[in-house]
């Protein structure tokens, strides 16, 4: 199937470390169930992106899509930034 036929996933994370050349960290949350208890738990996943205009800083708030495997843990690419965070 060509890549424009299925969904593209999106994903929104808060930006944590730019401290390197064209990538961030990326901490992205979610929401799961507890299989006992039933209490929604939260999970934390960070990611590394590609940020090839070197763009984000600590504190930003963007939005990610998965990519072909661009090194050995990058394999995210930053698709907007929503909203620019206060570094300080």
């Amino acid at each position: 199937m060509s890549e424009q036929l299925q969904k593209q996933r999106v994903l929104t994370g808060s930006v944590v470390s730019a401290k390197m050349d064209k990538t961030v960290v990326v901490l992205v949350q979610r929401k799961v169930k507890h299989p006992v208890y039933g209490k929604y738990v939260i999970r934390t996943t960070k990611l590394h992106v590609d940020d090839a205009d070197n763009r984000c800083s600590e504190g930003d708030l963007v939005s990610i899509t998965p990519s072909r495997p661009l090194s050995k843990k990058k394999s995210w690419r930053l698709l907007d930034v929503i909203d620019k965070g206060t570094s300080g």
